[in-house]
């Protein structure tokens, strides 16, 4: 044995893009509260289910990247720090109320949480995340009570997922422009498009940029 490390066999310690999220939503709790977050509290920051944060705790803790503290309330501390490279920063992205992908509902705007993206989908942009309610949007891979992350812009594209305002109800449909004639389309052949009228208004709050299963 020469005493290297097996091409292609990674460390037992290196971290996925994922389990490099997770730890890093887990020290910024701990900075900001001094205690860290629960199984619940870690899944509503990344937008994932509670198992999903509990199994990525364990797997953490496996990697001795932190520690469990049975007598503490709260039992999990640091076990040590990590460099988190460039492209797996992550920024808070707000959750502002639901959005419909079958039949349109209003969008409160009201913030009821938040959920950790990668800055490289935000870019520095002013962004927002939106829960998903219905199935008119499956088969682009967005499904009932997904998270949405939308960059909020005025205009889109012809074939762009958008998040829209159609009269006082918002939805996430594809935006179709053909020619005059414009629809907010589903991904679902159950659902039919919604032909925008002349008369009608129409306002886009903004482009969906990224989805977060939903828990």
């Amino acid at each position: 044995m020469n005493g290297k490390r097996p091409r292609g066999r990674p460390r037992v310690d290196e971290l996925t893009a994922t389990q490099r999220g997770a730890f890093q939503a887990i020290r910024e709790f701990f900075r900001q509260h001094g205690y860290p977050p629960t199984a619940q509290e870690l899944a509503d920051l990344l937008g994932i289910s509670a198992p999903s944060a509990h199994a990525l705790v364990g797997q953490l803790v496996r990697k001795e990247y932190l520690r469990r503290e049975p007598l503490k309330a709260r039992g999990l501390s640091i076990a040590r720090e990590l460099d988190m490279p460039p492209q797996v920063e992550l920024v808070s992205v707000p959750i502002i109320g639901e959005v419909a992908a079958g039949i349109p509902i209003l969008a409160q705007e009201n913030v009821v949480g938040e959920v950790l993206v990668e800055s490289s989908v935000v870019r520095g942009q002013q962004c927002f995340a939106l829960r998903i309610k219905g199935k008119s949007m499956i088969d682009a891979g967005i499904d009932d009570k997904d998270l949405v992350i939308v960059r909020r812009q005025p205009i889109a594209e012809n074939n762009d997922i958008v998040v829209a305002l159609l009269g006082d109800e918002a939805t996430v449909k594809r935006l179709s422009i053909k020619g005059p004639r414009i629809e907010l389309r589903p991904e679902n052949q159950k659902f039919k498009p919604m032909v925008v009228e002349p008369d009608d208004e129409l306002r886009i709050l903004g482009k969906v940029v990224a989805v977060r299963r939903g828990s």
